[in-house]
């Protein structure tokens, strides 16, 4: 299962729900505003730090870019460009979007 977050974890409690009900081997892709939660800063705040031992994790490179944060990429966390967005949807029978 590939789940997809694209709010700040400051903003919304969608990231939480999604960490609490993931299992272990599931996939998440943070885009747009959620990718705030793959920085250092954001990963413990986040407790996507946790997550990263059970889940694997990626963010979309471009929007890592555009707001200026690709630089403190949490380690743990794989980047990835459109190419490889689309790569994990097809590689994931089911996709859940966190809203």
């Amino acid at each position: 299962m590939l789940h997809i977050v694209n709010k700040s974890h400051r903003q919304t409690t969608s990231l939480a729900s999604c960490l609490r009900l993931a299992q272990d081997g599931h996939a998440l892709l943070l885009i747009e505003d959620g990718v705030y939660a793959a920085t250092t800063a954001g990963a413990a705040s986040a407790g996507l730090a946790e997550a990263l031992a059970r889940l694997k994790v990626y963010v979309l490179r471009p929007d890592l870019e555009a707001r200026g944060v690709a630089a403190a990429l949490a380690e743990g966390v794989t980047a990835v460009d459109y190419t490889g967005f689309v790569d994990l949807v097809a590689e994931h029978t089911n996709n859940q979007t966190w809203l």
